[in-house]
């Protein structure tokens, strides 16, 4: 049984893993904006489930939930950072304050998570980090500056981190998946190839993790797609790219 911090729980991939690791009978603190939506598990799960609602962007109330966990277990064993947002810009409207938003919550809330994380992994049994990236990291698509850019910055910092970390002992796991159906992509616009459910994602994390793999990306057959688009020379990207763009939109 471990003890487990998993951001992002109230819907889409995180509440699948939460319902995955609870039956496996983990201990379980559970992480949201929102605590209505986490309070179902605990409910079912009692003895199980640690609430810890806060909002990841905001340092100070992710330090509360590091001492909350702390106070209540002591460590950590597994940390999954899952916690993400997403909004596009549109053609002829760049938005700086969007990208800042989503940067806020997808790097630096995800850093913040980090440092309250870390100490309590070090105190912990066979500790791991798993953080929840994105496949577009390997290839840039229109509209996605502010998400691409939070995701490749994260795909960076965690592949260092999990370097300076491996001396500690503390495995890093960067997983990155393709479309899949959850409250934030049924938002999209556009089509979605071989997008899974949002339980199809959480077995396939689950059951790779216990193996502690340097990365889990999946659908495979999208992956590859994307990396071999990825490798194209910059022309042939850039002309991909146009193909996929929609229309600047005008006043």
């Amino acid at each position: 049984m471990s003890r487990i911090w998993l951001t992002g729980g109230s819907s889409g991939i995180g509440a699948a893993l939460a319902e995955i690791l609870l039956e496996e009978g983990h201990q379980l603190a559970l992480s949201a904006r929102q605590i209505v939506p986490l309070q179902a598990l605990a409910a079912r799960f009692p003895s199980q489930v640690l609430l810890v609602a806060g909002d990841i962007s905001e340092w100070q109330q992710v330090a509360e939930i590091g001492r909350h966990i702390e106070h209540t277990w002591g460590a950590l064993d597994l940390v999954i950072l899952n916690a993400g947002t997403c909004e596009y810009l549109e053609p002829g409207h760049f938005d700086t304050e969007l990208v800042e938003r989503v940067v806020r919550t997808n790097l630096l809330g995800a850093s913040h998570c980090v440092q309250a994380a870390l100490p309590l992994l070090r105190r912990g049994k066979r500790p791991h980090l798993v953080v929840i990236g994105s496949a577009v990291t390997w290839l840039a698509l229109p509209r996605a500056g502010a998400y691409g850019a939070s995701k490749a910055a994260l795909r960076y910092l965690i592949e260092s981190l999990r370097i300076d970390l491996a001396a500690e002992g503390i495995d890093v796991t960067l997983v990155s998946p393709g479309f899949v159906d959850t409250p934030l992509t049924r938002r999209n616009d556009f089509p979605m190839p071989m997008c899974w459910s949002a339980q199809r994602a959480a077995r396939r994390i689950a059951t790779r993790l216990r193996n502690r793999p340097l990365e889990i990306n999946f659908p495979q057959p999208f992956i590859l797609a994307i990396r071999l688009f990825g490798s194209l020379p910059v022309r042939w990207r850039l002309a991909l790219g146009r193909r996929l763009a929609r229309p600047q939109q005008t006043d």
